[in-house]
């Protein structure tokens, strides 16, 4: 998700000027309404295809979980992950090719694919799919990004940019989870989908901790590099 500086600094090498009387400052007006056009322009930065895709796979998130947790209705549940993999990249992808790239699609998108995480770690975990540590671990460090958020904001910032290889380990569980939960089973089936689901489970562990590092350095870089906002 691409940040945005949302303060200015003014320079200190700035040529003083010459202090001059303050005009009378005239009374403020009235906030006005939106004008057709401008509530035209929010409701298709609002309503684009992209974010309605994401807003979709935030809604199936309590779905998942009422799937895993209480008739344990396992293939409905991966049903519903396979729909969040395909909206996941439906939604970059006709965003890029239609132009319609919106802030409100850059917070959706990555807000749906943590809480999609965070869901599959409590449903699994709770069911014993998965051990402790592993329920552990994922969330961790999204508790340790989330804690770099007001070192971004003293320099202008709300968030780094994605990068791929956060994308990839994120891919990576997502693939994972579906397998660890259809291995949840006998039969060699069963067996297969647990020896495919723990291999990209690690793979997907292992990126998401390095993305997450990497996530760290640029922060610290950011902080000796770009001013402090005002």
């Amino acid at each position: 998700m691409a940040g945005k500086r949302v303060a200015r600094y003014e320079g200190e090498d700035e040529t003083p000027v010459a202090s001059t009387p303050a005009p009378t400052p005239e009374p403020a007006a009235a906030p006005s309404a939106p004008s057709g056009a401008q509530k035209d322009s929010l409701g298709r930065e609002l309503f684009t295809i992209p974010n309605l895709l994401s807003a979709l796979r935030i809604l199936l998130v309590p779905v998942f979980l009422w799937l895993v947790l209480v008739p344990e209705a396992d293939l409905l549940a991966i049903g519903v992950l396979v729909v969040s993999g395909v909206t996941d990249y439906l939604d970059g992808k006709i965003a890029r090719a239609t132009g319609q790239t919106t802030r409100l699609g850059a917070i959706l998108d990555p807000v749906a694919d943590r809480l999609y995480i965070l869901a599959v770690v409590v449903g699994l975990g709770l069911r014993g799919v998965i051990p402790v540590w592993l329920a552990i671990i994922l969330p961790l460090r999204d508790v340790l990004l989330f804690s770099l958020v007001p070192f971004l904001r003293t320099r202008g910032f709300s968030a780094l940019p994605v990068h791929f290889l956060g994308k990839a380990a994120t891919a990576g569980l997502l693939y994972a989870f579906p397998l660890l939960l259809l291995g949840d089973g006998d039969g060699s089936l069963a067996g297969l989908a647990r020896v495919f689901g723990w291999a990209f489970a690690i793979w997907g562990v292992a990126l998401y901790w390095w993305a997450g590092l990497l996530y760290v350095v640029q922060v610290r870089r950011l902080l000796a590099t770009t001013p402090r906002v005002r």
